[in-house]
């Protein structure tokens, strides 16, 4: 006769084991459960995976959104000489390549992924949700990167713009792509359907089009009370005093800070939302 033994601990599983004859089960014993994996392997796990995936599709999306950021700085150069505004108007152009990927394709990828049921793939993996959000727009982010410096160059260039302290970038793009791309996030996993998430990427991208380029002594107050509320403001005012001939380090620590802020807010949120997305 077969005896059980239901013998069950945390982070076990119980497996039959040969009685003495090898004939049949005997009694049940435990087997160790793999341990869930950690954050950050987890996430460069889905970094790699995402950018690899994404790399054939996006690209041609990037080109997109470098030449359009480069075709508004032409066209603004028509009516902007010089000074403050032809700062305004280079930086602005400059976080609107990341605008373009981190959040309007972002929403669009997320929207696309809870309505043909992708993030039930990701809620099998034993993957923290943070590292699904950071890893993905992460990737993201990382495409903007060659256009957003082609952009800053070349709009130097054309309103000749000194270049000494666009080394700035490399702070502005990481954070600036991670608030656009936490929003865009959520965007996508809050929106009902994916023809939604696209609807609202492209507007948030339209407002960061509005609100981060057209210089910001030029918009209504109302307008400029919305601008303080989008994310990129704050990375397109540090890279546009960032070409002052004597920069003032302490007011661009200060946007940065506040961009780095409202990214960790925005992913915190897009996290929420994709725990939410994926039990339902």
């Amino acid at each position: 006769m077969t005896s059980i033994i239901p013998a069950r601990t945390a982070g076990t599983r119980a497996r039959p084991a040969p009685g003495p004859s090898g004939s049949g089960p005997a009694c049940t014993v435990e087997a160790p459960l793999a341990p869930r994996a950690r954050l950050l392997p987890s996430l460069a796990a889905v970094y790699r995976a995402q950018l690899s995936r994404a790399r054939v599709a996006r690209i041609p999306l990037l080109f997109v959104a470098t030449f359009q950021s480069v075709g508004i700085m032409i066209l603004m150069r028509g009516v902007v000489d010089g000074g403050a505004e032809a700062r305004a108007v280079v930086a602005g152009s400059s976080v609107l390549v990341v605008a373009f990927v981190a959040l309007n394709l972002l929403a669009q990828y997320f929207g696309q992924l809870r309505a043909s049921g992708g993030l039930d793939h990701y809620a099998t993996l034993p993957v923290p949700p943070a590292a699904v959000v950071l890893g993905a727009a992460a990737a993201y982010a990382s495409f903007t990167v060659p256009g957003t410096v082609f952009t800053a160059i070349t709009g130097s260039v054309l309103f000749q713009l000194p270049m000494t302290h666009l080394w700035v970038l490399v702070a502005v793009i990481p954070l600036s792509g991670a608030a656009l791309a936490g929003l865009g996030a959520a965007l996508g996993l809050l929106a009902p359907r994916p023809e939604l998430a696209t609807l609202l990427g492209q507007l948030g991208m339209s407002a960061a089009l509005l609100l981060g380029v057209l210089p910001a002594e030029r918009l209504p107050e109302p307008v400029q009370w919305a601008r303080d509320l989008l994310p990129s403001t704050y990375g397109v005012e540090a890279l546009a005093r960032s070409f002052d001939a004597r920069p003032d380090w302490g007011i661009i620590a200060f946007f940065l800070a506040i961009c780095a802020a409202v990214g960790v807010l925005s992913l915190a949120v897009a996290t929420w939302a994709y725990r939410r997305a994926a039990v339902r």
